[in-house]
């Protein structure tokens, strides 16, 4: 049984089509990230998948249940928050939990709650008010709200959003710890990094529309070639080595060291033929990802071309992901 299918989505806000014939599936145990610029409609899907909006047109089950968006209970197994989790800010964290247990059938107990706090890293923080704290704390603090459903599929928009590097790493844990249990997880965000840490497929939308659906693998299989930056012991060498190799472009940058265009396969290549030549390779960083490179090309972002030998120059590229 799928997690969610959702078939034949349309949604139209007056002159606007937010949504058009989208299609989604999540399996049980799959991190699927969902991806797309502003306005692409990623809201609107997780509100119609929440029962918070009617699609205009369309099917969707959530648990193997079909949503019908004619209660005002919200389906049992099926966690999250779209936009910005809301909490009462007079109240501590552990209030607005024990309130949000109560409301929603009083399932959680006092244990199930500290476990909670726990897990998202605020157990020393669980008395203090709401209204103190940061947007990142306020975002764990949701996905507590959402773990004491018991979740059996969780929907989350922007889960690391004001978090620094540590409290985004202690949230993909979790959730690579919930998928490993069975948990399906819908995780919609604009930070490309982070999805791309934990993520075992991906839904791109532009327009409204999904204009990729695959698994990280064929990410890897379909996507236009990484940007990368190299430093060596001799970049006019390694500059004169990459003449002639048609899968390969690289450029001298202003700041210093190479920028650097090829798939995995070329550059494994190249590097070894810089070995041979005694040209040691001092740094190399992965500055434009499978992903990144997918996401630019299907939206029509940033640079998304494959040419190897044309374009814009790699610096500019660099530059605009940094």
């Amino acid at each position: 049984m799928e997690a969610v299918r959702a078939t034949g989505i349309d949604k139209r806000f007056e002159s606007t089509v937010a949504l058009r014939g989208v299609e989604l599936t999540l399996s049980p145990g799959e991190i699927r990230g969902l991806l797309g610029p502003n306005g692409a409609g990623k809201t609107t899907l997780l509100q119609i998948l929440f029962g918070l909006l009617r699609p205009d047109s369309g099917r969707v089950e959530l648990l193997g249940q079909e949503q019908d968006w004619r209660g005002t209970a919200a389906l049992g197994g099926v966690g999250g928050f779209v936009e910005e989790p809301a909490f009462y800010g007079y109240l501590s964290a552990r209030a607005n939990l024990e309130l949000l247990a109560r409301l929603d059938g009083g399932g959680a107990d006092e244990r199930e709650i500290t476990d909670a706090l726990s897990r998202v890293g605020l157990a020393d923080r669980a008395h203090d008010r709401v209204g103190g704290y940061s947007t990142g704390m306020r975002q764990r603090l949701g996905i507590a709200a959402a773990l004491l459903r018991r979740p059996r599929l969780l929907l989350l928009d922007e889960p690391t959003s004001g978090l620094d590097p540590e409290g985004a790493r202690a949230v993909a844990r979790l959730v690579r710890e919930l998928a490993a249990d069975g948990v399906a997880v819908l995780l919609s965000s604009h930070q490309i990094g982070e999805l791309e840490r934990i993520c075992t497929s991906y839904t791109v939308l532009r327009d409204g529309q999904v204009v990729w659906d695959g698994t990280a693998s064929a990410v890897e299989r379909e996507a236009p070639a990484s940007a990368h930056v190299l430093h060596t012991s001799d970049d006019g060498r390694a500059l004169e080595l990459a003449a002639g190799r048609s899968e390969l472009r690289v450029e001298q940058l202003d700041g210093g060291g190479l920028g650097l265009l090829a798939r995995t396969e070329t550059l494994d290549g190249y590097v070894l033929a810089l070995a041979a030549e005694e040209i040691a390779v001092r740094r190399l960083e992965l500055r434009v990802s499978p992903l990144e490179r997918m996401f630019f090309a299907l939206t029509g972002t940033g640079d998304g071309h494959d040419e190897t030998a044309s374009g814009e120059p790699l610096s500019r590229m660099l530059e605009t992901v940094r």
